[in-house]
């Protein structure tokens, strides 16, 4: 795996998104998960700009969602995104959500 860098300042994470043409989005958590809540994501690419309307409501789903939101979930979880530091060349869409310490 390539080395990391651990994000929670929240113009970072934007940047970071912004270059790989991400945008903020909650999924819909996996049929008989105990998480029950919405998870953070991002849709990439063209995902981020199709039509939602009949997405919304399937299990697995992926809702955009604006910055403030998403924002607001992430500080009340206290999470952190770990992503793949940046090679020239490279735009590598790895990340990952962990709780901060």
């Amino acid at each position: 795996m390539a080395d990391t860098k651990l994000l929670t300042d929240h113009n970072d994470i934007r940047e970071w998104a912004a270059a790989r043409a991400g945008q903020p989005a909650l999924s819909d958590p996996t049929p008989g998960m105990a998480e029950s809540e919405p998870i953070l994501s991002f849709a990439f690419g063209q995902r981020a700009y199709q039509d939602t309307d009949e997405g919304a409501d399937r299990p697995g789903g992926v809702q955009p969602v604006e910055w403030d939101e998403w924002f607001r979930l992430f500080e009340e979880r206290r999470l952190a995104l770990v992503v793949s530091r940046d090679v020239p060349g490279q735009r590598e869409e790895f990340h990952e959500f962990v709780r901060r310490p």
